[in-house]
């Protein structure tokens, strides 16, 4: 089986399995929401609730089948510059059919919650930062995102042993015939390359690590203590696949790509392996959703349910998915429609961070282009 397949088989499995999560997103949410729309939890056993899910799922996995099969029909047909079309196409497609969706149902379930008088008669919160939950389940330390040093100096050791033996001429690209066609001029930059994405990926990861510390914890105000549990729950599932994930991926494609510069493997190879290295964190990032919901939604899917509405936040959610809050002090808090954290767009500190992000891989793109040429 050659590269070209390898990845052609990876790309055809890419579609379903983004597919399907988006599909089930309405049913990993917090009980208290639908559509992004805050409603009792006893809206979840409503058969009109129940129907806007379903359908919203039926189109979702209906727009999935058809990009897979096309994406079926251009691997069967060994056309892999289609096929890669079809992957950068199809997922885009995904990203706002689910989100288009989201939007026309969040449009109704506005209406119906007018219609069934669902109202906040107060606004509860027991809402904290994740540091305060003490004697509940917490995350991994940020400790041990120092993983990635070990990673990063064994990569710099590789390029630094295998310099001397490095090729003249090093392969860089691989056309969709699985051919080479463009090379680099042996060089300490291109040698070191990987060590610079290693250093990207880490700075990335441990970005995302701090950001669930840095968030709102969410505790329902009808069951704060059971909720609180099942958050810290989620929390820590969730840092245990980023930096174990995250700490394999990085390592893997470092080395590999390294080894492949310096002459010991095929670039085949390099890629094969970091493919394979990207399965266990995508299957597990997979798992903790749908194991554990939105927040830790699904841990206590029996607790009590209730026609009483505590709090009443949709007018700080523009669009459904953007949060949008001056008067309050929490920087990240959990999606609205998804599984994850989201920003406070209202707080200053937000837009430094878009910026920061912005430079940070104006940096890397440029560095990459300066090392690799």
């Amino acid at each position: 089986m050659t590269t070209t397949t390898i990845i052609m088989c990876a790309v055809c499995i890419t579609i379903p399995l983004c597919g399907i999560l988006a599909a089930i997103i309405p049913y990993l949410q917090r009980r208290t929401e639908v559509f992004a729309v805050t409603v009792p939890s006893v809206a979840q056993d409503d058969a009109y609730v129940k129907g806007l899910k379903r359908k919203y799922a039926a189109i979702m996995l209906t727009v999935t089948v058809v990009l897979t099969l096309a994406c079926a029909m251009a691997a069967y047909a060994q056309r892999p510059l289609v096929l890669f079309v079809l992957l950068i196409g199809g997922t885009f497609a995904l990203m706002f059919a689910s989100y288009g969706l989201m939007l026309f149902y969040r449009r109704r379930m506005v209406s119906y919650k007018k219609e069934r008088g669902w109202v906040a008669q107060s606004q509860q919160s027991v809402a904290s930062l994740g540091a305060e939950l003490e004697g509940f389940p917490r995350g991994l330390s940020l400790k041990w995102n120092l993983l990635y040093i070990p990673v990063i100096a064994t990569t710099a050791a590789i390029a630094a042993v295998g310099y001397s033996s490095m090729p003249e001429l090093v392969p860089m690209h691989i056309g969709f015939d699985g051919a080479v066609d463009g090379w680099a001029q042996k060089s300490v930059g291109v040698v070191l390359f990987p060590v610079l994405l290693e250093a990207f990926l880490a700075i990335i990861l441990t970005f995302c690590h701090w950001q669930m510390f840095a968030s709102k914890a969410w505790k329902e105000p009808g069951a704060p203590a059971s909720s609180a549990w099942a958050y810290g729950m989620f929390v820590r599932a969730n840092s245990i696949v980023l930096v174990g994930g995250g700490v394999l991926l990085t390592m893997v494609m470092g080395i590999a790509f390294e080894l492949y510069i310096v002459g010991v493997i095929g670039i085949g190879a390099a890629v094969i392996a970091t493919l394979v290295a990207c399965v266990p964190m995508v299957v597990a990032s997979i798992a903790v959703s749908v194991v554990y919901g939105q927040c830790g939604s699904r841990v206590f899917l029996r607790m009590q349910t209730s026609d009483a509405m505590l709090v009443d936040d949709d007018d700080h959610w523009k669009l459904g998915i953007f949060y949008w809050a001056p008067e309050d002090a929490s920087l990240f808090v959990p999606e609205r429609f998804g599984v994850g954290w989201t920003i406070n767009c209202a707080r200053p500190a937000a837009w430094a961070i878009f910026g920061g992000v912005v430079v940070l891989t104006a940096v890397f793109v440029a560095a990459s282009i300066l090392m690799v040429g």
